[in-house]
């Protein structure tokens, strides 16, 4: 019989997340990382604008989060993020872009990002927002 021995811990619930990346590698290494590093469930992902907006047109599921790139091989992040307010309004947009200029920046907040990381160099300061958000310390 298996026991769990941290029954007594609190452990902060999954985050569900929705995973906006054209690149295989860069996906599966994402996933890796933020499922090992958060209490994240990655639930769905796609490679495209055309996908992403059909998985949340079609999908009832809840999302937490949704990390979108913003250039993808078709379509690009900006429109996901367009819809992305609209459809799913209780996800938290955060962009992840090796573009993360600061017009990038700000362009990326009028769609409604949340936050905004440069793929390269603030990969960190994105485990940091998910842990606020999972500790429930973003408003």
């Amino acid at each position: 019989m298996n026991e769990n021995r941290d029954a007594g811990r609190s452990e902060p619930p999954l985050l569900s997340c929705f995973l906006v990346e054209d690149s295989p590698v860069i996906r599966q290494n994402l996933i890796s990382t933020l499922e090992e590093m958060l209490p994240v469930e990655v639930i769905a992902s796609a490679e495209d604008e055309a996908e992403a907006v059909e998985w949340m047109r079609r999908s009832d599921t809840r999302c937490d989060l949704m990390i979108i790139d913003i250039f993808l091989r078709s379509g690009t992040g900006l429109e996901v993020l367009r819809h992305a307010r609209r459809l799913k309004p209780e996800a938290r947009l955060v962009v992840l872009s090796n573009y993360a200029t600061a017009d990038m920046r700000t362009r990326c907040a009028q769609l409604g990002a949340d936050a905004v990381f440069d793929k390269s160099a603030e990969v960190d300061e994105l485990i940091a927002y998910g842990e606020q958000l999972a500790s429930g310390r973003l408003n």
